[in-house]
């Protein structure tokens, strides 16, 4: 870049260039698609990170190709509680799941005859196909403190804390905040 210093028509100095003045603007905008970048990284690590569900195991609640959006913040400040849809890493595979916390550290959790039952009580569960599930018998056991316990809203199809255990609390990632493309 050659600078040169020219007198004006009023005498005084100009600065000329023999830069382009598009490259002086690709100069200023480099820094803030820097910063834009930088942005983007905080808020998909530490704020909010955007999830493709895979398979049937939320349905109904959640579909197979549904894009969502996990809330990485709120955890920070409190547990999940039951009834939270959380994004967690399994203890078995290391694998990130999208799964519903249906017990919490201390509370007895099974299924008798198709029903959800917490703490020996049943627990009412609308999105869930108790019909389906009929003649369905598991547990129940204590969930560690420390732990929540994942099932999928779709019983039949879902891998879920049934088979892999109690996930730790420090092992869940995030909580489901809402939907933005659905197939």
């Amino acid at each position: 870049m050659t600078i040169t210093v020219s007198d004006d028509v009023e005498g005084d100095a100009v600065e000329s260039s023999d830069e382009p003045v598009a490259g002086r603007r690709r100069s200023r905008l480099l820094p803030i698609g820097l910063g834009v970048m930088a942005l983007l990284f905080v808020v998909r690590f530490f704020v909010a990170q955007p999830v493709l569900t895979e398979g049937r195991s939320m349905e109904p609640t959640l579909h197979d190709g549904d894009a969502l959006v996990i809330d990485r913040v709120s955890y920070r400040f409190r547990d999940p509680e039951v009834g939270d849809i959380v994004m967690a890493t399994t203890p078995d595979t290391g694998e990130s799941v999208v799964k519903r916390v249906v017990a919490v550290g201390g509370d007895s959790i099974g299924i008798d005859d198709g029903v959800l039952m917490r703490n020996g009580q049943p627990v009412t569960e609308p999105f869930a196909d108790h019909a389906e599930m009929g003649g369905f018998y598991w547990g129940p056991i204590v969930v560690p403190d420390g732990h929540v316990f994942l099932l999928g809203d779709n019983r039949l199809d879902s891998v879920d804390s049934r088979h892999y255990g109690a996930v730790s609390v420090d092992a869940v990632e995030g909580r489901y905040a809402f939907r933005f493309w659905s197939l």
